[in-house]
C-alpha cells in the first residue's frame, strides 16, 4: 500500500465515486470524501460501481472542507488539485509519495478557498473546446502517473 491519497471534494455521482474507489481498493491508494456529497455515500448505485472492492478500499469521510484541513495540516501532506483552471501539465509535476490528489465535484469543481490552499494545481491536457474529461478516467491518468513516478518507479 502506497501512502499517496486520492480526496474528492463533495462528488456528485456515486457511480464515479465507485469507480474510483474500486480503482484505490486495486492499486493500494487511500481515499478521502470530504462531504457533503450530492448523494447518500451508502447509495447503492456507488456500491454497485465499487462491487465487493468497497471492504478493501481505505476511506476516510471528512464532515466538511475544515475537518479535512485539520487532519491535512496533521499529516504534513502536500495538496495537489486538478483543475481546468490549472496552467502545468500533469505529467510536468513532480509527485511525492504522500501527495494527495484532489479532485473536484463533477458538475462544479472546487470554490476559489479550496483553489488557493491547494500546494500545486495541475491540468489533464486536452483538445480546445472540450470541458473536461470524466472524473474516474482523471483520476485514473492522474494516480497512474503519480504511482508510476513513486511506487512504480
Amino acid at each position: 500500500m502506497t501512502s499517496l491519497r486520492i480526496a474528492l471534494y463533495q462528488p456528485d455521482i456515486p457511480g464515479n465515486t465507485g469507480t474510483i474507489l474500486r480503482l484505490a481498493a486495486c492499486l493500494g491508494l487511500g481515499v478521502d470524501i470530504i462531504e457533503p456529497a450530492g448523494f447518500d455515500i451508502s447509495d447503492r448505485n456507488l456500491k454497485r460501481a465499487g462491487m465487493d472492492y468497497l471492504s478493501t478500499v481505505a476511506l476516510t469521510r471528512h464532515v466538511n472542507w475544515e475537518r479535512f484541513e485539520e487532519w491535512r495540516a496533521t499529516t504534513g501532506r502536500r495538496l495537489v488539485l486538478a483543475s481546468t483552471k490549472a496552467a502545468e501539465r500533469y505529467t510536468d509535476v513532480a509527485f511525492l509519495e504522500n501527495d494527495i490528489l484532489l479532485f473536484g465535484r463533477e458538475s462544479a469543481g472546487v470554490p476559489d478557498h479550496v483553489h488557493e490552499t491547494a500546494n500545486g494545481h495541475i491540468l489533464i491536457p486536452m483538445i480546445e473546446g472540450q470541458r473536461s474529461i470524466n472524473l474516474a478516467m482523471s483520476v485514473a491518468m492522474i494516480s497512474g502517473e503519480a504511482l508510476r513516478q513513486t511506487t512504480w518507479a
